[in-house]
């Protein structure tokens, strides 16, 4: 709190990296001062910490029937956010350009438009996967929960590391990982003498492992530190996971939450189509997603 100049009695020592958060003392005293639900908070885990203390300076515990020694029990509420987040749908858009002579070729304008568009759209998606993965506000990598991150015991990604990962959360559908992340789970188990199956997921032979499928993506970054992340999660509103967050019946919608709109034609005989993406992600509960992290490819 505020004005205390207490330290701690002991000192931590982190084996593997994680995520630190340093305030000078100043710093934190003016973060108390500015928030009464901060200082009352801190003055809690304070009260939580010390006991109260009975004349002999030991803790004591007065409950109201005159026993000691029972447990307290938790209260029956259920706990809700009073102030909910509320998620915003990201939209990636680009303008697709097509000469009125190309539209016209072999008198056939619509498959020419039609094939150019389908080349945009294609685009437009690996950009949205990129940031369903990558995007600061609302991408899986920075959405995980802190309790939710684990790190590999020795560098590689190992069937231990798996293993544990899996079993953080119930019905883990799939993991996602880069391709160079799963040549090296791929080493690690022919080096213990285990063999992942295969699974077959429609008509592609995927690798397995515990009897969830593992789909590579490239848009999982590897540092320059050649260290990469592995992705659990569950999915679905049943089940409580990640859902993907999208907006139907928009004007000129050609597939879902993705609308083509015509807009004209230049002075130069070019036709212009604005093409939109709408997007976003949401993880429903905390144990839904679940990420291995310090993963190495290299060694």
């Amino acid at each position: 709190m505020a004005g205390s100049q207490e330290t701690w009695d002991f000192t931590a020592k982190a084996q593997t990296k994680c995520i630190v958060l340093a305030l000078s003392r100043e710093r934190f005293d003016e973060l108390v001062e500015q928030s009464e639900e901060l200082r009352d908070h801190l003055a809690g885990l304070r009260d939580q910490e010390r006991p109260p203390q009975n004349k002999h300076g030991e803790a004591a515990i007065a409950l109201a029937s005159g026993h000691s020694g029972e447990p307290v029990l938790p209260g029956t509420y259920v706990d809700y956010e009073l102030s909910p987040r509320e998620y915003e749908l990201s939209v990636a858009q680009t303008v697709l350009r097509v000469h009125t002579r190309v539209a016209d070729l072999y008198n056939q304008p619509m498959n020419q438009v039609e094939q150019q568009l389908r080349l945009t759209i294609e685009a437009l998606r690996e950009r949205q996967e990129n940031e369903l993965v990558n995007n600061r506000e609302f991408g899986l990598l920075h959405n995980a929960d802190l309790k939710q991150r684990i790190y590999t015991r020795s560098g590689p990604p190992t069937p231990d590391d798996m293993d544990e990962l899996v079993t953080r959360r119930r019905k883990t559908r799939f993991f996602l990982a880069h391709p160079k992340a799963i040549a090296a789970f791929g080493r690690e188990c022919n080096r213990r003498g285990v063999y992942p199956q295969s699974l077959d997921v429609e008509g592609h032979a995927v690798t397995s492992w515990r009897g969830v499928p593992i789909f590579p993506c490239d848009k999982i970054p590897i540092g320059d530190d050649r260290t990469t992340s592995i992705i659990a999660m569950r999915t679905g509103v049943d089940d409580q996971g990640v859902i993907g967050l999208h907006q139907t019946g928009i004007p000129n919608e050609v597939q879902p939450s993705l609308s083509v709109r015509f807009m004209g034609i230049n002075d130069q005989a070019v036709l212009s189509y604005l093409v939109s993406a709408y997007y976003s992600a949401a993880v429903l509960v905390p144990d839904a997603l679940g990420i291995l992290e310090n993963v190495e490819i290299s060694r």
